[in-house]
């Protein structure tokens, strides 16, 4: 096992899921300044589907990604500014903006198989001197050769990271430690995990994560996050300190800053159920509140839609499919009554 772990905390990106992205700037600056107390060593803010993501499509934020990242970098000292960007979601100027604003990570996510469209993203990051962190969403989509060669891209391209992205919670142990295994092998720059709980695995993959040589590891407090959320960050920070693993985060001060977003996290009423057969299937987590919703527009049940989208192979950025699926579900059942 290793001696140090790096965390990235994404309660503020992929958290706003968790309450349809609403948080406010001054809500995410007090959660920021107590995981800054706390020395997280990296926090993610963003729209949850990424800069750019405030749309129709993916769910309007409460504010503009200028104004978050604005609130939260006047209250860090310690901890690193990160962001995500999805390229065709986020564009040239979000970026720009975020390296003007004092963010100096970059989170670049693509398809596991799509990694080559991100090169003038990871390029333009490296150009304004961020780190760049390569991310393989719905890494389980894709056999594992497949999964190395996209992962080879994004190294050649600039990547300083390159993440499995286990984006939909279906992942086992054992095949994330093939898929990180897999990538450390292959790639000269560092590798990382992002798992979701979809399947109460979070903890259980981040290990099998670290035991197979990632380098890094993400985590959101009290596991907000899309689906069923991600590993809690502060029992992430918990259980290595009983590995002997060092994070460089204050156990108790963690522990302090996961207390404050209690009070904010909003489930779909079909949510813990959808949340396990997201796992089962296979879907994007991102999907759980908008099958919520379809399913009660619909009148269907939010796992029907679930299980048809794995069946299709849905990923993400085709949200309208969950439209499609409902409405289809619904003519069958009228014509079977």
């Amino acid at each position: 096992m290793p001696e140090f772990i790096r965390i990235v905390d994404t309660t503020l990106r992929d958290g706003m899921h968790s309450v349809a992205h609403q948080f406010t700037p001054e809500q995410m600056a007090t959660i920021a300044a107590a995981m800054d107390a706390a020395r997280i060593d990296t926090l993610e803010v963003s729209h949850g589907d990424g800069l750019g993501g405030s749309s129709i499509q993916y769910g309007r934020a409460a504010a503009s990604d200028e104004a978050y990242l604005r609130a939260v970098a006047s209250v860090l000292t310690h901890t690193k500014l990160a962001v995500l960007l999805l390229p065709g979601i986020g564009v040239k100027e979000d970026l720009d903006m975020a390296a003007d604003l004092g963010a100096s990570v970059a989170r670049v996510a693509t398809h596991v198989t799509e990694a080559d469209i991100s090169e003038q993203h990871i390029g333009l990051a490296k150009r304004r001197g961020m780190e760049v962190m390569g991310f393989l969403m719905m890494a389980h989509m894709a056999p594992v050769e497949v999964m190395v060669h996209n992962g080879k891209l994004m190294e050649s391209y600039g990547a300083d990271y390159v993440y499995v992205v286990d984006s939909a919670g279906y992942m086992l142990p054992p095949e994330v430690r093939e898929r990180v295994q897999a990538l450390k092998a292959a790639l000269n720059c560092k590798v990382g995990f992002h798992g979701h709980n979809n399947l109460g695995l979070a903890i259980g993959d981040t290990l099998a994560a670290i035991e197979a040589g990632a380098d890094i590891v993400d985590g959101s407090l009290r596991g907000f996050g899309a689906g069923g959320g991600n590993a809690p960050t502060e029992t992430v920070v918990a259980v290595l300190k009983r590995l002997g693993i060092e994070t460089g985060v204050d156990l108790y001060k963690i522990m302090d800053a996961a207390k404050l977003v209690d009070q904010f996290k909003t489930q779909p009423k079909q949510g813990p159920d959808a949340t396990l057969i997201l796992g089962y299937a296979g879907v994007y987590s991102s999907f759980l509140l908008h099958t919520a919703r379809a399913a009660e527009r619909f009148d269907v049940d939010a796992r029907d839609i679930l299980i048809e989208l794995g069946r299709r192979r849905v990923v993400g950025g085709q949200e309208d499919m969950i439209i499609d699926v409902a409405y289809e579900l619904a003519q069958k059942q009228r014509a079977t009554r």
